[in-house]
């Protein structure tokens, strides 16, 4: 008789340390700057507003993520430690549905963990996780949707209520900030293309057949397209208040129509604008804070881990080139490699929205969500490299990016400098100043 195939362990508990300590690194100096900096100038303000609810304001965004970040505040006090401690939450989400998402995608422990040594120093979550801007709430949001989504297509037994997370998630993911509305259609849409291919005879009826036996089309519409949909339009509850609009569904439409009018203004050109390219290739910084603030000079620069960013995309083509062989038949496991498929249609997905949209000025923090993507690529491919036996390659790659996050550290998190010109320690090229 054969032996039993050896089942590999669930990496829960080691998902959990990781994202505990990432968590408690969060927290160093979070308090600092004691004012508000960066984009925090805006967000704060409609935060308050929120607790108030007296009036409306940043009407061009949706107003979930000003709602948690008002909750901080209620909770914690209109200080540092309240402003930011929401997004700290968010991140550690972010991470650790990151990397179950990984988990149940691959089912290997090794991609699971290298997902959160990348994704966690990739520096983008870092620094959103510890600042009250909007993109790490959409960001834990959508990676919370991925988990779930994941999770029901491998047992299926739990797809029902896991849908109706993931449908809730892809909801508040789009309510935070509308990036997440291209990604936010991908689990239906992926849903109808496996049923269609599928071949079942009553294609919305059918209740067999992949992606998640026994459940009809239609169900997985009203969780993965009502569900989002009712979630979105609940958050703008505080519009019931605010006498500057109404929250009938006409109040609903007037709020979406000056919502978009305000995405798609022309301002003025900004010094740190950028364009897609430029984020692919690691080009153009953001320095969130550069100045004397608690009594010493201090920074605080928005770039990607130049080992991740760079590295990833070698990454990114192999996922694209296995996805390729294993649909063609070419993988020597015979297995389709879905995982694969689904990092590079993130990527693409997410960054063809800053391609094709009209917003005249665009930022590297645009590149936050291709930017997940592409450190769970690399991911993959570290760990295809060590399975083949080029160990030293991807050791290399996983202690570069980790002496970069370590290097970079003061830089991240305003950490006192000596000089004024400090900065070029980490400023290497003129895009970085």
């Amino acid at each position: 008789m054969n032996e039993a195939p050896d089942r590999v362990r669930d990496p829960f508990a080691w998902n959990c340390l990781f994202a505990a300590g990432f968590f408690l690194v969060c927290l160093i100096r979070l308090g600092t700057p004691s004012t508000p900096f960066f984009d925090e100038v805006h967000y704060l303000p409609a935060a308050r507003a929120v607790l108030d609810l007296q009036w409306a304001l940043n009407v061009e965004h949706p107003p979930l993520a000003k709602q948690i970040i008002a909750l901080g505040i209620a909770i914690f006090g209109d200080e540092p430690f309240g402003w930011r401690i929401m997004s700290v939450l968010f991140g550690t989400l972010a991470l650790f549905a990151a990397m179950r998402t990984m988990w149940f995608a691959s089912q290997t422990r090794t991609a699971s963990l290298l997902t959160g040594l990348f994704v966690s120093t990739n520096f983008l979550l870092f620094v959103h996780a510890r600042i009250a801007m909007l993109d790490v709430f959409m960001v834990g949001f959508l990676m919370l949707a991925a988990w779930m989504f994941a999770a029901a297509l491998r047992e299926n037994e739990t797809a029902r209520w896991r849908l109706a997370i993931a449908g809730v998630a892809l909801g508040c993911a789009m309510a935070s900030k509308w990036n997440a509305i291209p990604l936010a259609v991908l689990p239906g849409l992926a849903f109808l293309a496996a049923r269609w291919c599928a071949g079942r005879r009553r294609l919305v009826l059918s209740a067999r057949g992949w992606p998640i036996g026994g459940m009809t089309l239609w169900e997985a519409g009203i969780w993965l397209g009502l569900v989002p949909l009712l979630t979105y339009a609940a958050t703008f509850w505080p519009y019931l208040f605010w006498q500057v609009q109404s929250g009938e569904v006409g109040g609903l439409v007037d709020i979406h129509r000056q919502m978009l009018s305000l995405q798609t203004q022309v301002p003025e050109p900004h010094p740190y604008q950028s364009n897609w390219w430029d984020w692919i290739i690691n080009r153009r910084a953001i320095w969130y804070l550069y100045e004397p603030v608690d009594g010493a000079q201090r920074g605080i620069m928005l770039i990607g881990n130049p080992v991740t960013m760079l590295a990833g995309l070698p990454a990114l083509a192999w996922c694209a080139w296995a996805g390729w062989q294993s649909r063609a038949g070419g993988n020597a496991q015979g297995q389709v490699r879905w995982d694969a498929i689904a990092l590079v249609t993130v990527f693409i997905a997410s960054l063809a929205l800053w391609i094709v949209a009209p917003k005249a000025v665009q930022f590297y923090f645009h590149y936050f969500l291709p930017a997940m993507a592409l450190s769970g690529a690399l991911a993959l491919g570290v760990e295809h490299l060590w399975k083949r036996g080029n160990r030293a390659i991807a050791a290399l790659v996983c202690l570069g990016a980790l002496a970069a996050f370590i290097y970079w550290f003061p830089i991240l998190t305003a950490a006192p400098l000596g000089d004024p010109q400090d900065f070029l320690q980490w400023a290497w090229t003129k895009g970085w100043r």
